[in-house]
């Protein structure tokens, strides 16, 4: 990765530089205090798996750039990177982090809306002296587009052009615009004139107003690759791939061909939550290509992020509503640089260390000085390529997560599948329908059984989906002509099904669909249970007017009823039936290749305490293979009442109870009945 290259230096920071210097080599004095000592064995750097080097031409102040292979090398904060003399001494150092400079956003001191023949403008006091470059206009309306003029004025009389046909729109979708961007400037009062030719005026209550950076923030742009696109009938997911790890991205900006469109977006990393690796989100927001009435089209394919990534993934979702998908190319970033600043007191091959996951952060004296050295250049110097240290001796993959725990009976388990895994490391195993069925829903109940201990495992929560087709039939009630209702058989009782989605062939309706299930309560009694409901339409227009129902709840048993009420009109007619769940998988990691289980199916267990979330980064950077699970096996007998409201303890309870009351019926009975007559 080329660094990018400095400016000259100005001739009056070369004086500044060497007053810094000076300074910065009083407080080297006593930093020294806490390098390590010259007679320090190299051995004693083999905890460190990397190096690079860094050849100085002679003694003096350094910044330099550090490349995108030192930020992966190293942990998150850094916390392992040490710098090396010619000599061995640790040298003190200063990271520089770049990020962009905090935003002012409030209110407009002044605002007001009139509506004209054609237009709405609106007028406001930005309130501020400093350069501003954004508008927030603030409006009820819930679906428009229209294209909107920006003036700029000093005194609120005279009137400069500073953007003509920006777009200000919000979609039913939830794509929206409704921050324009303002040319850089100083400028106290604004102008925005609002096209209403194309459409009705909408109504607006305020703006906010935002700041500019008071200055430019380095960057560079990286490399990002799309390794997997699955797309559904409402969004499409990208995992992309960064080249490295741990890395300050600045933003995200999608290539496409598409002329006409605004896609809501969310930019995700896989996270540790309660011991389950989850999605989190980095940022929403919403990207565009749109041509309004007389205006050139307008293009926001730029994502701002600023934030840093804990992985080399990062997972882009896109919600199509009923578009079809984009046709993406690529996807480009630029990331934040961070800084190394040093003062070199020999000349000669300086080292960097990184790659130890144990070292605890340095304590430097130089903190003081951070605000004296913002200014310093870049130097042309440059680190070499991350290279292995001749030293480091290399450890089993996440060498203090054991293959074993504590030892566990399992006879109150009901099933288990055998685990087929090739290779040693860490594993991903996907929880497969039968699994899905018969655990717990919380999951707390997954045991990785081996020689009858436990093996430790992260749960990662997923927004990929997998799909249930159902076996559908018609149920309708020949008493109940107005409605129709379909049976939709599934193969597997408690499934964690989120959504619904079906295709009409009727091209024109309305209705309100309710997704329901018949199950028990506590007494037995039989009762419909709701799971979702919607109202859906479809006119001759519409491409594509598919139902997506979200489920409320997943459901409990393996029978599901679609109806709707059709009044006093035909009955529709629908196709292509498919349910979805989300993918949940397990991580763990093997040494041994003997025999692994996974065992389930046993409501009254605790959830497992596992030390996992300590070593959650290491296992998502760590190289996976992919583990599959056997035919599931029987371990206890399921009784009759499996599945039922009074099965188990409850059921034994209840039986027995009701048994004591009529043998004593029986007894009082027998007393009171006459005695025979001999």
């Amino acid at each position: 990765m080329k660094l990018s290259r400095p400016n000259p230096p100005r001739p009056e920071s070369r004086s500044a530089r060497r007053r810094v210097a000076a300074r910065l080599g009083c407080v080297l004095g006593s930093s020294l205090s806490l390098a390590l000592t010259p007679t320090t064995p190299a051995a004693d750097f083999s905890a460190w798996q990397h190096r690079q080097e860094l050849r100085v031409p002679t003694p003096g102040l350094i910044k330099l750039n550090l490349p995108i292979d030192t930020l992966d090398a190293a942990r998150p904060g850094l916390e392992d990177l040490r710098m090396l003399d010619p000599e061995g001494h640790e040298v003190p150092y200063l990271l520089e982090r770049s990020s962009r400079a905090g935003r002012v956003t409030r209110d407009a001191k002044a605002f007001k809306a009139v509506l004209e023949t054609s237009a709405t403008v609106l007028t406001l006091e930005t309130g501020f002296t400093q350069s501003i470059d954004a508008i927030t206009l603030e409006t009820p309306a819930a679906s428009f587009i229209k294209p909107v003029k920006i003036e700029g004025s000093q005194d609120g009389a005279k009137w400069q052009p500073l953007a003509q046909g920006l777009p200000l729109f919000r979609q039913p979708s939830g794509a929206s615009q409704l921050q324009l961007p303002v040319p850089d400037g100083t400028w106290p009062f604004l102008r925005l004139t609002v096209d209403d030719r194309g459409s009705p005026p909408i109504p607006f209550t305020g703006a906010q107003v935002r700041t500019a950076s008071p200055e430019a923030v380095p960057s560079e742009a990286i490399a990002i690759e799309i390794v997997e696109r699955h797309e559904t009938a409402t969004q499409t997911r990208l995992l992309l791939k960064l080249g490295a790890a741990h890395l300050t991205l600045a933003d995200l900006t999608l290539e496409t061909v598409e002329p006409l469109f605004t896609r809501p977006v969310t930019l995700a990393t896989r996270q540790l939550a309660e011991n389950v690796l989850k999605e989190q989100p980095l940022t929403r927001g919403t990207l565009y290509r749109v041509a309004v009435e007389g205006q050139p089209a307008s293009a926001s394919l730029t994502l701002p992020v600023e934030a840093q990534l804990p992985s080399r993934e990062l997972i882009l979702l896109i919600a199509n509503g009923s578009s079809p998908p984009l046709n993406i190319s690529s996807v480009r970033a630029t990331r934040r640089l961070t800084g190394l600043l040093l003062l070199a007191k020999l000349a000669g091959t300086h080292s960097v260390l990184t790659g130890n996951r144990l070292a605890t952060a340095p304590r430097y004296d130089l903190a003081a000085l951070s605000t004296n050295l913002k200014g310093v250049a870049v130097s042309p110097l440059a680190l070499s390529a991350v290279a292995p240290n001749p030293a480091f001796h290399p450890p089993e993959t996440l060498p203090q997560v054991q293959d074993r725990g504590t030892a566990l009976d399992v006879p109150a388990w009901k099933y288990r599948k055998r685990v087929q895994f090739t290779g040693r490391g860490v594993q991903q195993l996907e929880l497969d329908p039968d699994v899905l069925s018969h655990a717990s829903p919380s999951f707390q109940d997954l045991r990785l059984m081996r020689n009858g201990q436990q093996l430790p495992y992260l749960i990662e929560r997923t927004s990929l989906p997998r799909v249930v087709e159902p076996v559908v039939v018609p149920a309708s009630d020949p008493k109940r002509p107005r409605i129709s209702r379909w049976s939709l058989q599934v193969p597997r009782r408690s499934l964690p099904l989120e959504e619904l989605r079906v295709m009409p062939r009727t091209p024109l309706f309305e209705r309100e669909v309710v997704l329901y299930e018949e199950t028990h309560d506590e007494r037995g009694a039989r009762y419909h249970r709701s799971l979702g409901q919607a109202r859906w339409i479809r006119t001759p227009e519409q491409a594509d007017s598919r139902l997506v129902l979200t489920l409320s709840s997943p459901p409990v048993s393996d029978r599901l009823f679609l109806e709707t009420d059709n009044g006093d009109n035909p009955a529709i007619d629908l196709h292509g039936f498919q349910l979805s769940y989300p993918v949940t998988r397990l991580l763990f990691k093997v040494n041994d290749p003997a025999d692994l289980f996974l065992c389930y199916g046993n409501r009254e267990a605790a959830p497992p305490r596992y030390d996992l979330a300590l070593v959650a980064e290491q296992f998502l950077a760590a190289e996976r293979s992919i583990a599959k699970a056997g035919p599931e096996e029987q371990l206890k007998g399921s009784s009759w009442t499996e599945g039922r409201p009074l099965a188990g303890v409850k059921g034994i309870l209840f039986w027995g109870v009701l048994a004591l009351v009529v043998i004593a019926l029986l007894v009082v009975i027998s007393r009171l009945l006459p005695k025979g007559v001999d």
